[in-house]
């Protein structure tokens, strides 16, 4: 029988080991060459300690007035039919402090005011004083809300939190009409608990959705002082970067106050749009 011979043996090892060589690199070349990029998990826009946003928001109005003096009661003045108020742009300012992971201090101030001219196509009675049909008015109308709360986020993850919202209001809103005959105005103000309850899902990194539902009905223990109110708000963020970020969102705010029998029932909503900076 023949045997190989030694360098043939020799020639077949060297082969097996140059295959046995591309077997072994070939995945590591294809790995370095086409494997995915790792995916970022982590939330842009919560590493701040001071947030500070800027809205603008053209609502839809929908409401009445009524003001008594004198004993004479007043008629309910809707805004649009009988005043002629329309959609108008408002700006609104949020400001939250955070020292903490879970917890959150907010400040918001909304300031609405609406003015009008136009011809009553109906004689109404407001502040003990009538104005009959026909007669030329200018009307303002001005609701202004400062919102100072708390917010305790009791479930916080890195794509998102849940959270309770407790806050004071100070509501105030002033009517007037002035006309050749008569110039009246009312004003109603004071402060106004709240609770509620907030959340915010990224459903990427940079793009988060947040949803806020506070609002609160004042127990019918004085027929003097009756209020209550409800404001929802769903947003969402993009963020640029941890520092920026730019907002859309849409608000409804409703608000009932009966104080001494001048009333004011009010219903605001709409589409907003904003920014974000925070540090």
């Amino acid at each position: 029988m023949r045997h190989p011979t030694p360098r043939l043996s020799r020639r077949w090892f060297g082969f097996a080991l140059g295959v046995m060589a591309i077997i072994g690199l070939a995945p590591a070349t294809s790995q370095a060459q086409y494997s995915a990029p790792e995916l970022r998990t982590e939330a842009i826009g919560e590493k701040y300690h001071v947030e500070l946003a800027g809205t603008l928001w053209t609502p839809s109005l929908f409401g009445v007035i009524s003001s008594e003096q004198f004993g004479i009661a007043g008629d309910e003045i809707d805004f649009q039919s009988d005043l002629g108020f329309k959609r108008t742009r408002f700006k609104d300012l949020r400001i939250v402090l955070r020292p903490g992971q879970k917890h959150r201090f907010r400040i918001q101030y909304t300031p609405v005011l609406y003015t009008a001219e136009t011809t009553l196509n109906r004689s109404v009675v407001f502040n003990g004083q009538l104005y009959p049909v026909s007669l030329p008015i200018q009307s303002t109308f001005g609701w202004k809300v400062w919102r100072v709360g708390y917010e305790y986020d009791f479930y916080y993850s890195p794509r998102g939190f849940v959270g309770v919202l407790v806050e004071a209001r100070f509501t105030e809103l002033t009517a007037e009409l002035r006309s050749l005959i008569a110039d009246e105005s009312t004003l109603a103000k004071g402060p106004l608990p709240a609770i509620g309850g907030v959340g915010r899902v990224y459903i990427l990194p940079e793009v988060a959705i947040n949803f806020e539902l506070s609002g609160f009905k004042v127990p019918d223990v004085d027929q003097d002082y009756k209020a209550n109110y409800f404001d929802w708000d769903i947003h969402g963020t993009f963020n640029v970067n941890n520092y920026v970020g730019l907002q859309v969102g849409w608000r409804r705010m409703t608000t009932f106050l009966n104080i001494e029998n001048d009333i004011g029932d009010t219903k605001f909503q709409g589409m907003w749009f904003g920014g974000v900076v925070r540090y």
